[in-house]
């Protein structure tokens, strides 16, 4: 058999290690499980796919936002493709919520409506996001109708009710419930736009509260109180300490710092906190963990990518 070479064992041992963290860490039950599908921010990083979290309830999935490589992140861990979660397999997409509408948590929506139809949706998508969510809805489905209608009138077999969307724009308070999740939107502060949200999401055995981009601001700490797991934003404090005066004032306005984010925790005690959407500047997991442990001492991870939690 022919032996791997170095460079490939270090990559296998670092993705296993990764793996194995996550794992280790986990707080996943029977009922409820959330997995990251992407963390990453607007930088084209290739370790960290776009922002887009899966809460999975009773083998329904649930996805919040939805950036690049979202679908093919969930088909990873489907049983389709080798994984072991069968609510991935993205025929069952059938509803998201969107934090706000910057391009890195949206530019994966074509991709959310059209290829789970592809691949047999048989009922409109079902979307709940902020003011604008709809005109980007007509917008996209627009933009696609020639591909629609082949599918329709082709020689392809296709239903005529998988590639439709139901998009529904919020407001602070109750925006969703059924028999598994309750789901609650609450703003949050980020730079300035007008209706950027968080959420909480309440299941039979947890409550998971999703940041979305934000500072610092009072009603993360209103919602996240009782969380068992509070996913968060971040960046890491020493390399921001070294950014000009211009993108200091741009990031204190629109993100969380570590510190910022132990003083948080230390208000609202989650069980665990998940970060994601990372600001690392060159920093390492280690850097981060390190700086909140400065502030906090409760259970925190750095989220990875198809990461379950």
């Amino acid at each position: 058999m022919r032996k791997l070479q170095p460079i490939f064992l270090i990559i296998l041992i670092s993705f296993s290690n990764q793996y194995l963290f996550a794992q280790e860490n986990s707080t996943t039950s029977e009922v409820t499980k959330v997995i990251l599908l992407g963390t990453g921010t607007p930088n084209p990083d290739p370790k960290h796919s776009g922002c887009s979290v899966a809460i999975v309830v009773n083998d329904v999935p649930y996805i919040v936002d939805f950036g690049p490589g979202v679908v093919r992140q969930a088909a990873a861990l489907s049983l389709r493709y080798g994984g072991e979660i069968e609510a991935l397999n993205v025929k069952n997409i059938k509803r998201a919520f969107l934090t706000h509408l910057h391009s890195d948590h949206t530019v994966g929506y074509p991709d959310l409506i059209f290829t789970p139809w592809v691949m047999g949706r048989d009922e409109p998508l079902q979307v709940y996001g902020p003011e604008g969510i709809v005109e980007m809805t007509d917008n996209i489905l627009k933009a696609y109708q020639e591909d629609i209608k082949y599918r329709l009138y082709g020689l392809e077999p296709a239903n005529n009710q998988g590639w439709r969307v139901n998009a529904h724009e919020i407001q602070q308070g109750k925006i969703y419930q059924d028999k598994n999740v309750t789901v609650e939107a609450f703003h949050v502060k980020h730079g300035s736009w007008p209706n950027a949200f968080g959420f909480r999401f309440t299941t039979p055995d947890k409550v998971i509260v999703i940041s979305g981009d934000t500072r610092p601001c009072e009603n993360i700490i209103k919602f996240s109180q009782g969380a068992d797991i509070l996913i968060h934003e971040v960046y890491c404090k020493k390399m921001y300490d070294k950014k000009n005066e211009f993108w200091k004032k741009y990031h204190a306005k629109n993100h969380t710092s570590t510190y910022e984010l132990a003083e948080i925790a230390n208000k609202t005690k989650p069980g665990l906190i998940i970060l994601y959407h990372i600001l690392f500047w060159g920093a390492t997991e280690n850097d981060l963990l390190e700086e909140i442990a400065e502030k906090y001492d409760g259970k925190v991870v750095v989220g990875i990518d198809l990461g379950i939690y």
